[in-house]
């Protein structure tokens, strides 16, 4: 007994399939395949030419088979069994995998997150320190206008405290209470 052809469909399209010898396994699995959807049974077996199709249908995906002996029905059960087996287990490595992608979008989005937060305080402290900078410029500038008042002002005390002691000394002169 060998099994010649497999393939694993969902609904009447094939999604992998593998034919160890040559023929038109083709023609014959889409005709098996509309059978079996309309027959909608977990499991079929129908003779058509010189091969057996046994088929297994689970959730809309149908596991089909191709045997040369009508009589062996055990070693095609159990092909099938293994293909939904292997099937099983590659669909929990992809949920796995799945589930690890998702895991590594969250860290992403939350270091992205993360990023972004500090681009928002690295732009507060330079809007800060843009606003000390010009502070500082305005208040040297205020210092030095203040600086030239302050002189400007100590020259007229200068100027009025000399004129007033030159007063004195002149009226105190003219007086005589200063000999001269």
């Amino acid at each position: 007994m060998t099994i010649t052809y497999s393939c694993i469909a969902n609904g009447r399209a094939v999604l992998a399939e593998l034919a160890l010898t040559g023929g038109s396994y083709q023609e014959a699995a889409a005709t098996v395949l509309k059978l079996v959807l309309l027959r909608a049974e977990p499991k079929t077996i129908i003779q058509m030419g010189s091969f057996v199709y046994h088929t297994l249908f689970i959730d809309g995906i149908t596991y089909l088979c191709a045997s040369d002996n009508a009589l062996d029905t055990v070693t095609p059960s159990a092909f099938l069994k293994n293909m939904k087996y292997n099937k099983n287990q590659e669909d929990s490595l992809i949920s796995a995998l799945k589930s690890q992608v998702t895991d590594v979008k969250n860290v992403m989005t939350q270091n992205i997150d993360k990023i972004l937060e500090r681009g928002e305080r690295l732009n507060i402290f330079t809007d800060r320190t843009d606003d000390l900078q010009t502070t500082a410029k305005e208040s040297q500038k205020t210092r030095k206008i203040l600086g030239r008042i302050w002189w400007k002002h100590f020259k007229k005390i200068i100027v009025i405290t000399m004129a007033i002691l030159l007063s004195v000394i002149i009226i105190l002169l003219s007086t005589n209470v200063i000999p001269t």
